[in-house]
């Protein structure tokens, strides 16, 4: 009879193990037709293609005077009339203002175009008028970088700057934290834009080096500000950089794997922002099509569950030693 009540106990210990076993980890269910949230990663247009780096190079070759524009100080010399002479700066309707004639647009003509303007316009009232025209401070030759750079603003430049002389001026190379990967820059060109592979022009590929033009706009994005999350039976769980074109097993790759109780069959992708849980088998990954290793966006959370048998071992190992010594030998009382 006391061997009876002992297996009862036992059993009815081994049932309340398996209940909170079933209870340690609760899985959303899967959102339907989740895949419609996500896209495969398509890592092909990440940088803009050679032609588009040599079309940008052509625009500047185009331009070979500097071109007076809206800020620029310039030193007016009409010989033999000092009183038409001195600085000038260009005003915002790319105007200067003249004794006598008034306004004289001069915005985006060379020095000897803007000096023929002027002599045209004096020409009525003085006889045998010679200008000339000399640029005291290129005030309107700016490039404007932003991004992860220590001097994000306006840079000024006498002779058109190449990309890396727009780099070092803004503050040595944004390299300065260990975190932060360089990987590309977009150069923004009116309605254009470039995509350039900083990696390659760091490692000595010249190519890239894109000459730049007054008003271009820089842009390094700053990949620490948006984050990723890698939890449950992962080896290294935690928050990590989101980087161009992530992909869901880069994100998992990132976090060490999958550890040995990992459910690799019931993996969850799960997007906050449109309410999506996409639930991923990673044998279907290795499939040739892997079309589900889609890319992951800001804010996402990878979830691996344990498996069920995992979920039991790891109880009993939580469980008060001096408990799971009783129970042994409860089960070592009772074996004939």
């Amino acid at each position: 009879m006391p061997s009876l009540i002992i297996r009862f106990h036992i059993a009815a210990y081994c049932i309340a193990l398996l209940v909170a076993c079933g209870a340690w980890e609760t899985i959303p269910e899967a959102t339907k037709d989740a895949e419609k949230a996500f896209t495969v990663p398509d890592r092909s247009t990440r940088f803009s293609n050679i032609s588009a780096v040599e079309a940008f190079k052509t625009d500047t070759k185009s331009i070979t005077d500097y071109l007076l524009y809206d800020g620029d100080d310039i030193n007016i010399e009409v010989i033999g009339r000092p009183e038409l002479s001195g600085v000038q700066r260009i005003g915002p309707d790319g105007k200067v203002t003249l004794s006598v004639v008034g306004s004289v647009s001069v915005r985006n003509l060379t020095r000897e175009q803007a000096a023929n303007t002027i002599n045209e316009a004096l020409s009525p009232y003085y006889l045998n008028i010679y200008t000339t025209i000399r640029v005291e401070h290129y005030n309107s030759n700016r490039v404007i970088i932003i991004g992860r750079v220590e001097h994000p603003g306006e840079l000024q430049f006498n002779t058109p700057p190449n990309l890396l002389d727009i780099l070092a001026q803004a503050g040595g190379m944004p390299l300065l934290r260990k975190e932060q990967v360089l990987t590309r820059c977009a150069i923004i060109r009116k309605d254009k834009i470039l995509w350039v592979d900083l990696t390659r022009l760091l490692t000595g590929d010249t190519s890239l080096n894109v000459p730049l033009q007054r008003n271009d706009v820089v842009y390094i994005p700053d990949a620490t500000d948006t984050s990723v999350f890698v939890l449950g039976a992962v080896n290294a769980p935690g928050v990590f950089r989101l980087t161009p074109q992530m992909s869901f097993m880069d994100a998992l790759a990132g976090a060490g794997g999958l550890t040995k109780d990992g459910n690799s069959h019931e993996i969850h992708l799960i997007r906050p922002s449109v309410d999506a849980n996409m639930q991923i088998d990673i044998s279907d990954l290795l499939k040739p099509s892997g079309k589900l290793n889609v890319a992951i966006n800001e804010g996402d959370i990878i979830y691996v569950p344990r498996h069920g048998v995992s979920k039991i071992g790891y109880i009993v190992q939580q469980i008060n030693p001096f408990s799971t010594l009783f129970t042994i030998s409860q089960l070592g009382a009772v074996i004939p």
